[in-house]
Order: structure tokens, then C-alpha cells, then sequence
């Protein structure tokens, strides 16, 4: 067979790099990327499910605020649209990125206050129920609050120890939850090893013994589908600095569905959650809505970033459909899986994520005992993944700012990192681990 009568190469025996360049040229999302500010310094930016890179409109909002709504309207910005910014941008993320109806879901505080605050209403909405169920794989901030909740309302928590490559699942829970159990708490998606856990199965196992569910979507909200009406979850709390770009420390979101929210009562009471915030009565006296769990002056400036990545959410599902973002997403890890697979684990690095991209959130998480040695040459490098103890880098790959490019490059550039890195000795090396030489 001559070289003009040739079979056209298949995927497997094509380059990383023409791979990478045929999926983007075939991306309906790739315009999105031009949305985004670049970084001059950064050549693979593996690390949107930690902080959302910044959009080019929220660059011209955050500059345009100072001069045209701080200095020119100050104090009569309340009036005029800041006082209501907490509801509507909370029905904004509620209508594109959690599936839910407006009205059930606010911006507040940290996602840690978030948390302690529906932790604690819901503790105190099943009265003789004194069990909440947690996993021991889940956030820190989560297992943390939880803790301090139950010491201060002598209450029990019963931990759950899923696979720590993967997470909770439906039978674990219907395992542990029963008649004494008053709220159940879980991450829809694992924040190492990015395992997408069965909502609604797992929210209905925990309605049928009368318990009540509150997720944690840090790593949920704008990358994989939400559905919290459909699940019939009763709370849910997450960040919005990772897919939802708002920046370093904006404020957190909470959803509290409407049939729950005035049998709830929130443990800190503030002006803002008031019936009639700018009456200054004498007593606390709460909203009637969703309101109502909001507690001091809310961060203004902290919530506008976050309204642009919203937009650019919205129009990529009217241009290229409903699903156009997880499909990315999927594609996203597959392809860092497969580059992985060929590069990576033939020097000893290990898969901690799910390989079925239906049991898989935003990113992926790679083991290997050399990664906290290598991260900082990458980082120097400008290829920029994140270590998470004991071993493992996370790459977080956010649909709308992630070039297949971006991650055939830092694939290859961990590759590389390892086989500059010194061969362990032999008392030194994991015995599941191949040396990286």
C-alpha cells in the first residue's frame, strides 16, 4: 500500500497535540474562551474547580462600579438595586446552574456560614432526633461545622467511610439512616476524587425515615446538572468563586426549599433577615421568604463577578443547547483520562477518580508520591494543577474556559516534571508505586 493509499490515523495514533487540536476545532463551546481574561504567566490553567478564572465583563462591571454606581449613586445604591442583589442573583443561580424555582435561594455569607446556619435550622426542625449523618471523606468545612453543631447541641454524628476514590452511595446511606436521624449531609460531588454521588436517590432514602438533606454543591454548581426541585432536597449551600467565577471570596449561596423555609429558623439573626430591616425595632421579627436567612449587610461588591459568569452560562445553553456544558465537561476529563492512561500511569501515577463519566464531576484527581515535590516547579512552570494530600493532584476543567489544549500540555508537562524527578530509593518507595525514572 502506497503512503497516498494509507488509512487515516486513528485517535490512539495521532499525537497528544493534533488530538487536543481536533477536539477544540470541533468544540461548540470554544468561542466561550475568548470571554475570558488571559493570564500572561499561565500556560495550562488546570484549576477552575478551586478559583474560576476572571471573565472579561466582570473586569469592565468591577470597573465601571466604582465610578458609575459607588461614587455617583453611594448611599442611594441600597435603594435602588443592592438591597434586592441577595434574592436576585440567588434566583439567577438558582434558575441556571441548581434547578431551582425562584424564591429559594439567597447570597449571603462563606459557604462555612451557609452551612453552620442550615445545620443548625434543620437540627432544630426534628425535634428528638439527634443523629446527622456526614462522610468521612467530605470537606473539611463540613466535617468541621458538623462537629462543632453536634458538641453544641448534643447531637451524634454517624460517619459513613466510602471508597476515598470514589463517594457515597445510595446503599450506604439507607444503611445508616433510621428514626433518630434528623439531617443527612453530603457533597453532590467529591471534592478529591470529583465522584458525582445520586442525589436524588440518595435524598429520597433519607425523606423515607423522615430525615432531612442538605448537599454541598461547591464543586456542583455551573459543571454538572443540579436539579434540587426535581430531587426534592430540602437545603443545599455552595461556593461560587469555582464554576461560577466570582472571584477570590465572593459570597456563598444557600437553597432552602419554600415548603421548609418558615418552619425553619435560622441561629444568626441579623438585620438583614428582618421582617423590616430598616424600621430598627426593637425585637427580631423574620422575613416571611427566603430572606429570612440572610443575617448582616451583604457583600455588594462581592456578588457582581459572578453575574457575568452567569450570562455566559445562560447564552452557551441557548447557542449550543441544555447540555452543551456537561457534554463539555465530560469531554474535558475524558480526554485528560485517556492522555493519563498513555502518559502518566505507565510511570506509576494512579487514577483516584470514577471512570464512568456518569459517576464523575468537573475534574479529575491523579496519584502519585512525587506530586507534592513536582507542583512547584509546575506552578513555576506556568501549568497550574493542585495538590491534595496525601498525593494527589486535581485537575479541576471548567467547561466553558478549558481548551483541550490547555490539557494535553499539562498533561505532558507532568510527564515530564516526573521523569526529572529522582528515582525514590528503595525503602522509600510505595510498593504499589512503579519508581518514576
Amino acid at each position: 500500500m502506497t503512503s497516498s493509499q494509507a488509512s487515516p490515523p486513528t485517535a490512539r495514533t495521532r499525537t497528544p497535540a493534533r488530538r487536543a487540536a481536533a477536539l477544540d476545532a470541533a468544540d461548540p463551546l470554544a468561542r466561550f474562551r475568548d470571554e475570558f481574561v488571559p493570564s500572561d504567566d499561565v500556560v495550562a490553567y488546570l484549576d477552575g474547580n478551586s478559583l474560576g478564572r476572571p471573565t472579561r465583563a466582570s473586569a469592565e462591571r468591577l470597573a465601571r462600579f466604582t465610578t458609575e454606581q459607588w461614587a455617583s449613586r453611594l448611599i442611594r445604591g441600597w435603594d435602588e438595586s443592592w438591597y434586592d442583589l441577595p434574592l436576585a442573583i440567588g434566583d439567577r443561580i438558582g434558575q441556571t446552574a441548581l434547578g431551582a424555582a425562584p424564591g429559594q435561594t439567597f447570597v449571603g455569607d462563606s459557604t462555612t456560614v451557609i452551612l453552620y446556619k442550615l445545620v443548625r435550622a434543620a437540627l432544630d426542625a426534628r425535634p428528638g432526633r439527634t443523629e446527622i449523618v456526614v462522610d468521612t471523606g467530605n470537606f473539611p468545612t463540613d466535617r468541621f461545622v458538623l462537629q462543632g453543631v453536634a458538641a453544641e447541641r448534643g447531637a451524634t454524628l454517624r460517619w459513613l467511610s466510602p471508597d476515598p476514590d470514589a463517594g457515597v452511595t445510595p446503599d450506604e446511606v439507607a444503611g445508616v439512616v433510621g428514626p433518630q436521624t434528623a439531617l443527612v449531609v453530603l457533597s453532590h460531588v467529591a471534592y478529591r476524587s470529583g465522584f458525582l454521588a445520586d442525589a436524588g436517590t440518595i435524598t429520597r432514602v433519607a425523606h423515607d425515615t423522615g430525615a432531612l438533606v442538605l448537599w454541598d454543591l461547591c464543586h456542583s454548581a455551573g459543571a454538572v446538572p443540579v436539579a434540587l426541585d426535581a430531587w426534592d432536597v430540602d437545603l443545599a449551600a455552595g461556593c461560587t468563586y469555582k464554576y461560577l467565577n466570582g472571584g477570590p471570596g465572593s459570597p456563598a449561596f444557600g437553597y432552602v426549599r419554600a415548603e421548609l423555609q418558615t418552619a425553619l429558623t435560622q441561629p444568626i439573626q441579623g438585620w438583614m433577615g428582618s421582617d423590616a430591616p430598616f424600621e430598627m425595632g426593637p425585637e427580631y421579627a423574620p422575613h416571611t421568604g427566603v430572606r429570612r436567612f440572610l443575617s448582616g449587610t451583604p457583600a455588594v461588591v462581592g456578588m457582581l463577578a459572578m453575574q457575568d459568569m452567569l450570562d455566559l452560562l445562560d447564552e452557551a445553553g441557548n447557542v449550543a443547547g441544555a447540555d452543551a456544558v456537561r457534554d463539555k465537561s465530560v469531554r474535558l476529563t475524558t480526554f485528560a483520562l485517556d492522555l493519563v492512561d498513555e502518559l502518566l500511569v505507565p510511570l506509576g501515577v494512579r487514577v483516584a477518580s470514577p471512570r464512568d463519566p456518569a459517576r464523575r464531576g468537573g475534574h479529575v484527581t491523579i496519584d502519585h508520591a512525587a506530586f507534592e515535590h513536582v507542583v512547584g516547579r509546575l506552578w513555576a512552570q506556568g501549568i497550574i494543577p493542585d495538590f491534595r494530600r496525601p498525593d494527589g493532584l486535581r485537575l479541576g476543567l471548567s467547561p466553558l474556559s478549558t481548551s483541550f489544549a490547555e490539557v494535553q500540555v499539562g498533561v505532558e508537562a507532568i510527564r515530564a516534571a516526573l521523569l526529572e524527578e529522582p528515582s525514590p530509593g528503595p525503602a522509600d518507595a510505595p510498593a504499589d508505586v512503579a519508581p518514576s525514572g
